[in-house]
């Protein structure tokens, strides 16, 4: 149960860290004759404590976390009867039964070796994050003193922690360009799948999209048809509607702020328009699709309309 509390501790002592390390500095510039003696400043020597405290802490736990799992699984299936390994089904059944069993659900067995297995499973993964905090506490202490003592005033601090900085957000850019990657990656295999088994003129020049294909031969629908016409139809006129909304007030909005509103409408204004600028319109879409969608579809049920929330054209 206290593992759920290891995060918070990791962010709590983390910035105790850089309290301990700031104040190291002070204590070191003191002696040096003041502030002006450091190489950095004293939140530099705070920041890099609290980073040395921070991120070997975070890199451990997040592995786990990702891993767990799996882990667990692996031990467990280790100790399963070799019978029922072999069957990859019953295993998968037998994980998920214990794993309900552990959440407090009904299970569809009620086999007492469930039970027994359900508590093997949660006493397996208790050791585990045992373990886990222990080595998170050990690192975080040891780096944390190792880092308190290395402050001197001759410390570059500031090209340490720039240099940290860096390469997180090198990382955090990788992550974002191999994410993208992988994105426009799976829609081109995708697609030209779609295009072996769909004609590109049928799709260009289709009147109907109805795309419902049956993946067994005892399926209703077995062929579907996929005509592009419709949703760009829709796709324009969404856009038609939306610029004859968007542009008048978008702009009568931005002569008033830069032209007639007085200085603090526009500081507590402006922000707020450029943050709701700065969301992608896919969040927008996918809030209209769970709220104003069906507000439009009951209302025209209710004047006796049928009104198909999912088309644009309905």
């Amino acid at each position: 149960m206290y593992f759920s509390y290891l995060l918070p501790a990791i962010l709590l002592l983390g910035i105790s860290g850089f309290f301990l390390g700031r104040r190291k500095a002070i204590r070191v510039s003191a002696a040096q004759g003041g502030i002006k003696e450091l190489h950095s400043l004293p939140n530099h020597y705070g920041m890099l404590t609290g980073l040395a405290v921070l991120l070997p802490a975070l890199l451990i736990y997040g592995l786990w976390i990702s891993i767990e799992t799996s882990v667990v699984d692996k031990r467990i299936v280790n100790e399963l009867p070799a019978e029922l390994v072999e069957d990859t089904g019953s295993v998968s059944l037998y994980l998920n039964d214990i794993k309900n069993t552990l959440a407090g659900n009904v299970t569809v067995s009620k086999d007492p070796e469930i039970t027994r297995a359900a508590e093997r499973y949660a006493h397996i993964t208790q050791n585990y994050r045992s373990i886990v905090t222990a080595v998170v506490c050990a690192l975080m202490i040891f780096f944390a003193a190792v880092t308190y003592k290395s402050i001197s005033a001759k410390l570059r601090a500031r090209n340490l922690v720039e240099t940290v900085i860096k390469a997180i957000l090198l990382l955090c850019s990788a992550v974002a360009i191999f994410t993208t990657l992988g994105i426009v990656l799976s829609v081109l295999f995708e697609a030209i799948r779609f295009f072996q088994v769909i004609p590109l003129q049928e799709f260009l020049f289709g009147l109907t999209w109805s795309p419902q294909m049956a993946i067994r031969a005892d399926q209703v629908g077995s062929s579907g048809a996929f005509g592009a016409v419709p949703i760009f139809a829709g796709t324009f006129m969404i856009a038609a509607i939306a610029m004859l909304v968007a542009i008048p007030i978008g702009l009568l909005s931005a002569i008033y702020l830069s032209e007639f509103a007085n200085r603090k409408f526009r500081t507590i204004v402006k922000p707020m328009l450029e943050i709701l600028a700065g969301i992608p319109t896919v969040v927008y879409g996918f809030f209209a699709a769970l709220t104003v969608a069906p507000l439009i579809r009951n209302t025209g049920g209710f004047f006796g309309l049928s009104v198909a929330s999912e088309s644009a054209m309905a």
